[in-house]
């Protein structure tokens, strides 16, 4: 018990004491206890509204000194209440510096709390989404900002995802959306203008598909001349070869116009779709059936543990499994083993193509499905792919909902796996085969 309270009891006691002393003298104990009683009420009774009328008034000048219990009380009320003031302006001056310093900010930025409602907003949000921070203030984000990607992604609290969609204030801008924590219970979701990189994207996937196909007509004709000079036997034997290697070199040329307009494809479409079903365990057996390689080539074994079928574009898929066998070919040895795995997952299911070859390093790993990168410098270009399988299997996965997960470690082998989610999969039962 504190000090105030114990001398608040002992006056107390002191003062019904002393009345019902007073009251025993005159021979009416009972009536000096009920008069020393009532006169402690009084007191309490005038300091509880001298209390209310310091909170009514903010008025504590009267209670700033004393050791009684209520001047304690009092004292600690105007405490709790100059702190809360001091909080509140601290509070007000780091908005303000909040707000100065996200108006400043090219991009824009809206607080979101735990049921995704407006906190404010800065400028960049008004100028690029259209949001007003007193106006909108408390309003459900996927409220103000009607998509279903937004409304995803705000909801899913996924701080490595991002969306870009067209303004809705301005169908010739192009933004992207991505959420980042902000504070207790709180998120940032950031709005970046991306018109510039899409048109300059777009401009490159233009130029690529342009030049392709302007480019496809003539290599037609001169790979035309060449299989026909290839096969006059009247051609003198110096030009065999060279006509050899201008019709590889051709070929070679027109794989890699294919490969771009593919690729150009890939990038300006979107979602693949669902109507067709493959059947993956088929599809692996077709492939290595028919996949054309040397003789002195590695070992393929397949192992399918689930019966599940993928729902997407049986062609593209081909392509997946086509590029990612034939790069496990060209970097496995002839007494090495290339395993391709279709399995179940908790969350999907993964296409598996794995191999006991030369390995990657791990520099090199996050860049595999950059345009035309080469892992393995000291491979010749005749003796190595074309270099944009990779990049149109990263895109074909991105349009069924896929990731490609590569693990691998120089002289140890290669692992690329495709992981579907569940929702491209029908028919997910466990069974095992090889």
């Amino acid at each position: 018990m504190s000090e105030p309270a114990r001398k608040f009891l002992i006056g107390v006691l002191l003062l019904l004491g002393a009345g019902g002393l007073v009251g025993w003298f005159y021979g009416h104990a009972a009536w000096g206890l009920l008069a020393a009683a009532m006169l402690a009420l009084l007191w309490q009774v005038r300091q509880l509204l001298n209390f209310e009328r310091a909170l009514r008034t903010d008025d504590f000048i009267d209670f700033r000194t004393g050791e009684g219990i209520w001047e304690q009380i009092f004292s600690r009320v105007r405490f709790e209440k100059d702190q809360r003031l001091r909080y509140k302006t601290a509070y007000r001056q780091l908005l303000k510096e909040f707000r100065k310093s996200t108006n400043a900010m090219p991009d824009g930025a809206v607080i979101l709390d735990a049921s995704n409602e407006i906190v404010t907003c800065n400028r960049a949000a008004k100028a690029l989404v259209g949001l007003k921070r007193k106006k909108d203030k408390g309003q459900r984000i996927d409220n103000m900002l009607r998509d279903p990607e937004i409304s995803a992604l705000v909801n899913s609290n996924d701080f490595d995802g991002d969306v870009e969609i067209e303004s809705p204030i301005n169908h010739d801008q192009c933004l992207n959306f991505r959420v980042v924590p902000y504070g207790a219970e709180q998120k940032l979701l950031l709005i970046r203008d991306v018109t510039e990189r899409f048109r300059l994207s777009k401009m490159r996937r233009d130029f690529v598909t342009n030049a392709s196909h302007e480019l496809r007509s003539p290599l037609t004709v001169i790979n035309g001349y060449l299989d026909t000079l290839a096969e006059d036997a009247e051609v003198p034997a110096v030009w065999k070869k060279p006509l050899s290697q201008m019709r590889n070199q051709g070929m070679r040329m027109s794989q890699i116009l294919n490969e771009m307009l593919e690729l150009s494809r890939l990038e300006s479409s979107g979602p693949a779709g669902i109507e067709q079903s493959v059947d993956i365990a088929d599809l692996l057996r077709r492939i290595s059936d028919d996949f054309v390689r040397p003789e002195a080539a590695a070992e393929i074994v397949i192992v399918t543990e689930t019966d599940a079928s993928l729902l997407g574009i049986r062609t593209e898929i081909e392509s997946v499994v086509s590029n990612l066998l034939s790069n496990a070919i060209r970097h496995t040895s002839v007494d090495g083993t290339i395993t391709m795995f279709w399995r179940s997952l908790p969350e999907g299911a993964e296409l598996i193509v794995s191999d006991t070859g030369v390995g990657i390093a791990a520099e090199d790993i996050p860049r595999l499905t950059e345009r035309f990168f080469r892992a393995d410098r000291g491979r010749s270009r005749d003796e190595g792919g074309i270099g944009l399988g990779l990049a149109i299997v990263k895109h074909v996965l991105a349009r069924h909902n896929a990731e490609l997960v590569v693990s691998s470690e120089p002289d140890s082998g290669s692992e690329f796996a495709c992981r579907f989610p569940a929702e491209r999969l029908v028919g997910q039962e466990s069974s095992q085969m090889s």
